[in-house]
């Protein structure tokens, strides 16, 4: 395993426990991530969660407001998580100002329109360093459930 690999494995088992929804359930995931092969290449650097405009985004995990403001006219809302993870989420009018500490759960921004997906989203992303992760990785997998059969008919 690359030292990279095992680096951003660690911190990500570090990150976040539990670590909540930055939206309420359920989730909708109108767009996967798509992590590039090379730095420079196409690809999608997080995911598209489907969510109507004027929705409260939440804190995944505890953490400090990294920066909150506009890039190329959106709203982007970043915030250092620990084990040196960060998360990203647009377009959004942040709640919450650069340095500022936040826990669990609080709302944090809320969404805006932006020209992202064709109906509203949130782009939600996750970086170790300069390296995109795949955000849903935060999130407590679900316990699957059996159901019973039905009876045989007899």
């Amino acid at each position: 395993m690359t030292t990279l690999l095992l680096t951003l494995l660690v911190a990500l088992s570090q990150a976040l426990t539990p670590a909540v929804r930055p939206l309420p359930p359920p989730l909708v995931v109108a767009r996967w991530w798509d992590p590039p092969p090379t730095p420079y290449a196409a690809g999608h650097r997080g995911v598209d969660l489907a969510a109507p405009v004027g929705a409260r985004l939440r804190a995944v995990g505890p953490g400090r407001v990294y920066y909150a403001g506009p890039v190329a006219g959106r709203g982007v809302l970043s915030l250092t998580l620990p084990g040196g993870l960060r998360t990203t989420y647009e377009p959004v009018r942040p709640l919450v100002a650069e340095g500022e500490e936040v826990t669990t759960g609080q709302v944090v921004a809320v969404l805006t329109e932006g020209a992202h997906c064709p109906e509203p989203c949130l782009h939600w992303g996750l970086l170790a360093g300069e390296s995109y992760l795949n955000p849903l990785a935060l999130l407590p997998r679900p316990t699957p459930r059996l159901l019973p059969t039905s009876p045989p008919a007899g």
